[in-house]
């Protein structure tokens, strides 16, 4: 490995070009050697724009190249499963967009061939580097609270997606609510064992037409006792909603929306302040530098990755217990999720 890790970017889309230059504007241990994508105009704009060397038009380039370090996936979902594997079996250390797949059968044979070579695997729920929500880790792991009795946690969007995304996103609970049944283990630092959900379409006809909802309300159950909440709605016109509150037996914390100022403006008709921050590019810009930063310091220093494979599973176990308690009206076990996975893969 040359002084810099040298990484290769796999997609060149949002979440790409914000990784891509993150990398290149703001981690000198690490540089940007390679960048693919199937619009190979954007691959060439990013690259003009980071100064990457190499623009390869198969990914196959991208894990045949020798100079290669570590891989950055951050293309469509249907991709990541495969292309964890052939990562894996290139020797390449691996950080992958959530989530690694909408089946547990690819993410279990993915994670299996991460094993089998020993490759890093770290898995972008960003939400865990942001300070806020660290903060709230702080308080429930050092007992400043005491002991959690309710966790509450609110995320919606300012906006649907559009129609064509839904159809192909895997449905709300595995591509909206993943991040939060993440945070829910993150912060709690218990996991889930059961999970109620009751969901609806409210926003928006089209995506009940596509088989999906956009409003949902979802209760867990935690394996110490502690009963989660998570509220979500894929419209909220205000802004980015983005917010927690956990109560304990000694007190209570939680997380307000970041705003683009703390100016609070009085008059005689009212006390008013600027919206939320509009989106997750705004509101997560800070977390997504963290994350890669600490994916590149665990590769080259030889440390295990904050987000790891098993906690890339998880959440999708935790999304399809969800859609399975919404589709037959009952509280769904994970246990359930995790034996019928078991016994498809064993036909």
């Amino acid at each position: 490995m040359s002084s810099k890790l040298q990484v290769g970017v796999i997609g060149a889309g949002r979440i790409g070009k914000v990784h891509a230059e993150t990398i290149t504007f703001r981690i000198p241990d690490a540089t940007v050697a390679a960048v693919t994508d199937p619009n190979g105009t954007v691959a060439e704009v990013l690259a003009q724009r980071c100064g990457i060397p190499k623009v390869y038009a198969r990914t196959e380039e991208v894990f045949a190249d020798p100079a290669i370090d570590a891989v950055l996936i951050c293309s469509s979902t249907n991709t990541h499963a495969d292309l964890i594997t052939q990562a894996a079996k290139a020797g390449k250390h691996i950080f992958c967009e959530k989530p690694v797949d909408h089946t547990l059968e690819k993410i279990d044979a993915a994670l299996e061939a991460v094993a089998q070579v020993g490759v890093k695997l770290q898995v972008g729920f960003n939400r865990r580097f942001d300070s806020n929500f660290a903060r709230v880790r702080e308080a429930i792991r050092s007992g400043e609270i005491g002991t959690p009795h309710l966790l509450h946690i609110i995320s919606r969007d300012p906006g649907p997606p559009p129609i064509s995304y839904v159809k192909v996103s895997g449905g709300m609970f595995l591509d909206m609510t993943i991040h939060d049944f993440d945070m829910a283990r993150f912060l709690m630092g218990e996991e889930v064992t059961e999970i109620y959900a009751s969901a609806a379409v409210r926003v928006d006809p089209e995506i009940g037409k596509a088989g999906d909802v956009d409003t949902a309300l979802l209760v867990l159950r935690f394996a110490n006792g502690t009963i989660g909440t998570i509220d979500n709605c894929r419209q909220a016109p205000y802004g980015y909603d983005q917010r927690v509150e956990v109560l304990g037996s000694k007190g209570s914390i939680a997380t307000d929306n970041v705003y683009p100022n703390r100016a609070v403006i009085s008059t005689a008709e009212s006390v008013r302040r600027d919206l939320p921050l509009h989106f997750f590019m705004d509101r997560y810009l800070d977390s997504f530098e963290r994350e890669v930063r600490e994916f590149v310091e665990a590769v080259t220093h030889d440390r295990p990755t904050p987000v790891n494979g098993a906690d890339g599973r998880v959440p999708v176990v935790m999304a399809l217990a969800a859609r399975k308690s919404y589709l037959e009206g009952r509280p769904v076990r994970l246990s359930e999720v995790s034996q019928e996975a078991h016994e498809a893969m064993a036909r």
